[in-house]
């Protein structure tokens, strides 16, 4: 913000109008307070002799996108057992890194990772960064972005992937803030564009009423969080090794610590923290004493709509996912009204699932709800609209009174199990 004391009439019809104090008078003049400004242009629209400018700041030199390159996963653990969607995305990173022609690189943070990177490597990846820290074991906002960011810069991924959890919600955009590129959230769906050789990111908006396709033409890296559940998980080859030669030595190995083994390149990576980079403590974690529900890796879910009336008939939907051992899911639109808890939800706007056994009760069958679970391996609908759009995807369908058929199966199926 840059005030023209050579025509500034002392006025003060900016300190008035400027919505955050940081404008005064001083001499007769008006001063600009830069730790207070946010450039919002309030006091540039009011000042009768134009007398205030926004310097725009010159723009950076545009990224070099060809010292780019490589698809990388940020892999995430917790108490060093690596996240299913992890996996997920590396079996993903794989396919995209195969398109570009590129390496495929893991990286995971947090202490006591060698299984962690075997299981990585088995999984498709290339190569893995492992960063071991007793400040890295749980999760923190501030040392995680600082190590994640300096890599990023130093080596320079074309694509970066990581799974849309709590963590990977709050690390993703301080990372790509830090390094100023865009970051697309929650995608659903990824793709290279052939011609371009660009990354597709494809997620929901509008509530889920429609899917965006966004691009990251000018900035590097482009990056993505993807939800669990979305992408497929291949099956690891344990017997499968790392191309050595991918370590390039642009990298800067010996800077790095790399360390090549027989399962791969495991790149080693020993940061060092300063207080500033410490901002928060963990004394305790303490894990909620509910049932958790774990919707992304269940094999069989029974999910309710509004065809279960109310909240209180969702005991059949619960009966028959304990008979089962199985998990309980919903629509959106019976979270909405209250009668179950969000994390039930399966949907865009919910979570992706890929069960073995879907039995959707009392559901019509919108499109939000069949993006989240027209995967699954086998489907059964249950409803009495013979015409509900769920009976299009399904694979066994019956109409009727869910109320009474889904006891019915609760029992025949308690019958069968006790007879293994």
């Amino acid at each position: 913000m840059l005030i023209i004391n050579d025509t500034c009439v002392g006025c003060s019809v900016c300190v008035e109008k400027c919505p955050y104090n940081a404008l005064s008078m001083k001499d007769g003049v008006a001063v600009v307070d830069q730790d207070k400004c946010t450039l919002c242009g309030a006091c540039v629209k009011v000042c009768p002799v134009d007398s205030i400018e926004i310097e725009q700041n010159e723009s950076k030199t545009a990224v070099d996108i060809s010292e780019y390159s490589g698809v990388w996963v940020l892999a995430e653990q917790r108490n060093n057992e690596l996240l299913n969607v992890s996996l997920e995305l590396v079996s993903e990173g794989r396919k995209l890194a195969d398109e570009l022609n590129e390496k495929l690189t893991a990286v995971v943070l947090g202490s006591e990772l060698s299984k962690a990177g075997k299981e990585l490597v088995a999984q498709g990846a290339d190569q893995v960064y492992i960063v071991e820290d007793e400040e890295l074991l749980q999760y923190r906002t501030a040392p995680y972005t600082k190590v994640v960011a300096e890599l990023i810069n130093k080596c320079k991924p074309e694509i970066v992937l990581l799974g849309a959890t709590h963590n990977g919600r709050d690390l993703g955009p301080r990372v790509s803030a830090r390094i100023n590129t865009g970051l697309t959230a929650d995608c659903t769906k990824l793709a290279i564009d052939k011609e371009r050789k660009i990354l597709l990111q494809t997620r929901p908006a509008f509530g889920g009423n429609l899917m965006a396709t966004i691009i990251c033409p000018e900035h590097r890296p482009q990056m993505s969080t993807v939800r669990p559940g979305v992408m497929t998980k291949e099956e690891a080859d344990y017997n499968r090794t790392g191309q050595i030669e991918y370590l390039d030595a642009d990298i800067n190995d010996k800077d790095l610590g790399a360390e090549v083994t027989k399962e791969g390149v495991i790149l080693k990576f020993n940061p060092e923290f300063g207080d500033e980079d410490l901002l928060t403590e963990i004394v305790q974690i303490v894990k909620e004493a509910q049932h958790s529900v774990n919707l992304e890796q269940a094999d069989i879910i029974v999910s309710g709509g509004r065809g279960v009336g109310d909240p209180d008939g969702f005991s059949v939907i619960e009966n028959l996912a304990e008979t089962l051992n199985g998990e309980v899911g919903a629509s959106r639109a019976v979270v909405d009204e209250g009668w179950i808890d969000k994390e039930h939800q399966v949907g865009q706007t919910g979570k992706t699932v890929k069960p073995r056994l879907y039995i959707a009760c009392g559901i019509s069958g919108a499109i939000q709800h069949r993006a989240g679970m027209n995967n699954s391996d086998v489907i059964i609908a249950i409803n009495t609209d013979a015409e509900a759009s769920i009976f299009d995807i399904c694979d066994y369908g019956i109409v009727g009174d869910l109320h009474k058929i889904v006891p019915m199966l609760s029992e025949a199926f308690k019958q069968v199990l006790s007879e293994e």
